[in-house]
């Protein structure tokens, strides 16, 4: 942002080359300050700056990012065909590389010996250029997420380090989403079969009770016990299904892994130029693979040993068990009163066992559901902080913007004031369950915060939901309903309001909203803000367009002057104000026979002085008719 000029650097294009197509053989030494493209329409001047575009991979983010990346990948094809684009590059750091690309790959980033190396263009990162096609200034005016994509370029580093956390929080809510979902199901599941156990404690007591009165107490208690070891067995079933889950991975993973090797690795890529290499990484790779079958069988012979000795104690407790199953019979044998119950209360027992270990299995999972909202109020609370510090960086850019605008431009952001992703949510949600589900997301969108539904629906608090939302009353339960299935209510409470920018032009005393603004006043409003200083270099094609020339010299040609030296400008223009009077540094002159596009002349606006009269100024008798017409 307001670094540009703090150390006097800033990231340069140094030159464009390209080999193939309509611009070949161009080639282009780009000065610092103020550069200007000139020529007969047709010549390829917005070919050129849409080639630095294609090879930075310079493209804007959303609908309208991928409208103009195929716009942009269509014009490479038709204008390169099989040729190369090379942009030679400074960064504010003062490293040097060359980027290279063709029509049909990555770009590849060289040494300035034209050596490889593993570095990567990023425009959050190692270099960026802001790049605007005709239209592009036009659409940021009519468009809040371009507008708040421009603000976010001139904190582009932090908003990035931001963007970074505000993703693995994200991913971790969604995978704690997952997890909350899965496990209440299955609490859900587990609750109505748990809640029977009161029943089957009733039927034990009641026979235990009546048991008692003709028996003693020896009975019930030789009944306990044998329930006591029905639960015991299940608890080592459980122990040996345990064990041979893991055997079934641990035998399932041997040797998987050197088999999808052999599987990617066809023979012919040992007989490449590169087979050398390829043999080593693959040899490498078969190593780890022993490895890991060495690991793995090293751990399914721990399993199995431990198997083994489960085993031996199971079949001591097996033993036990016959040997007290048979003093359980003897003891029923002897009281014939209590034979006829005996095989009731077994079954009684039986059942209650299982309750109770799926009584166990509900609590553990309700342990661990309470653990994970926990963890999702922490992480709720660490994307709200990551939401302000985010919206804290673009209101100094907003801020910034306000003090250097060198027009009657203003900035403003409202927090979280884009409900246009909010209520595209809600017609989702409540798609199929409520009729004229567009109104009423609007009307919700509009007056209850993402947050405060949640709650609402949670708590069941209809009324709230009628009397805020203004709903009608058939509509509340259907409402109630769509955004009460718990992955929508997971959803809801963590939903991103967009911060909501507004790019403002001063008319006489009022403020206007560039929304509403005509096209000119749309780029009156738009360049200052473009034209600011920037680690960035910045490359228009044609500002002028839809502006007047008091406004080009009063406003953009000073707005050059100011940033020049902090910032290298290229342009593409028809106007002879912005070269002549922002003293260009460089100015490249291009015509075309047609077929083929060419460099006819370059260099100093005085270098280029003729073929600024002819093509800017319409001539130089026209020039000279015009002076004698205003009698100057």
């Amino acid at each position: 942002m307001i670094d540009a000029s703090s150390n006097g650097r800033f990231h340069r294009l140094q030159s464009l080359s390209i080999v193939g197509g309509f611009l070949d053989g161009l080639a282009i030494d780009f000065a610092d300050g103020l550069n200007c493209l000139i020529g007969h329409r047709g010549t390829g001047k917005t070919t050129v700056l849409e080639f630095v575009r294609y090879a930075l991979d310079e493209f804007p983010s959303g609908e309208d990012g991928q409208a103009c990346r195929r716009r942009v990948e269509a014009l490479v094809r038709s204008n390169l065909g099989d040729g190369r684009i090379r942009l030679a590059i400074e960064t504010k750091e003062g490293l040097r590389y060359i980027v290279d690309r063709t029509a049909s790959g990555e770009p590849m980033v060289l040494t300035p010996d034209e050596q490889p190396t593993d570095v990567r263009i990023s425009p959050t990162g190692l270099f960026s250029a802001d790049i605007f096609s005709q239209n592009e200034i036009e659409n940021i005016a009519d468009s809040p997420q371009s507008q708040l994509e421009l603000i976010d370029r001139f904190a582009a580093g932090g908003i990035a380090e931001v963007g970074r956390k505000l993703s693995a929080v994200r991913a971790k809510l969604e995978a704690n989403a997952g997890i909350i979902v899965t496990h209440s199901r299955q609490i859900e599941s587990l609750t109505d079969e748990v809640g029977t156990i009161q029943f089957v404690e009733a039927k034990i007591a009641a026979l235990a009770a009546d048991q008692g009165e003709q028996t003693g107490d020896e009975v019930n208690t030789a009944h306990e016990h044998r329930a006591l070891r029905g639960r015991e067995v299940q608890a080592v079933e459980e122990a040996r299904d345990l064990i041979r889950k893991y055997g079934d991975w641990l035998g399932d993973s041997q040797g998987q892994f050197g088999q999808q090797v052999r599987s990617t690795f066809d023979p012919s890529l040992f007989d490449g130029p590169n087979g050398q290499l390829m043999i080593g990484i693959h040899e490498r790779l078969e190593s780890l693979g022993s490895e890991l079958d060495r690991l793995f069988g090293k751990a399914a012979a721990a399993l199995e040993s431990g198997a083994e000795e489960l085993g031996e104690l199971a079949e001591t407790l097996l033993a036990a068990h016959r040997q007290q199953e048979l003093a359980f019979r003897d003891l029923i044998t002897r009281h014939d009163q209590a034979r006829g119950a005996a095989t009731e209360r077994a079954e009684l027992e039986k059942k209650r066992n299982d309750l109770l270990a799926k009584g166990r299995r509900k609590a553990d999972l309700e342990g661990k559901l309470e653990e994970l909202y926990r963890e999702r109020a922490a992480l709720a609370g660490q994307l709200s902080a990551l939401w302000n510090e985010r919206f804290a960086l673009r209101q100094r850019v907003a801020e910034w913007i306000n003090a250097g605008a060198t027009s009657p431009v203003r900035v403003r952001i409202e927090q979280c004031g884009d409900r246009s992703g909010y209520q595209q949510a809600l017609a989702g949600w409540m798609k199929g369950f409520v009729g004229q589900y567009n109104p009423a997301a609007r009307k919700i969108a509009d007056y209850v915060p993402p947050c405060e539904l949640a709650r609402m629906v949670r708590e069941g608090r209809a009324g709230d939901l009628l009397e805020q939302a203004e709903l009608g009353e058939s509509q509340v339960p259907k409402v109630m309903e769509a955004l009460g299935r718990l992955e929508v209510e997971l959803q809801l409470e963590t939903l991103e309001l967009a911060d909501l920018p507004r790019i403002e032009l001063l008319e006489g005393d009022q403020w206007r909203n560039s929304l509403e603004l005509s096209t000119g006043q749309k780029c009156t409003t738009i360049l200052p803000i473009l034209l600011l200083e920037s680690d960035n270099p910045l490359l228009v094609d044609q500002p002028e367009d839809n502006l007047d020339n008091r406004y080009i010299f009063e406003t953009v040609v000073q707005a050059i002057h100011r940033v020049k030296k902090n910032r290298q400008i290229i342009l593409n223009t028809h106007n002879p104000n912005i070269p002549v009077l922002g003293e260009a540094s460089g100015v490249y002159v291009l015509t075309s026979n047609g077929e083929r596009s060419q460099l006819a002349n370059h260099g100093s606006v005085d270098d280029c002085k003729a073929e600024i009269i002819n093509l800017l100024e319409g001539g130089k008798e026209a020039f000279v008719r015009r002076k004698d017409r205003y009698n100057y």
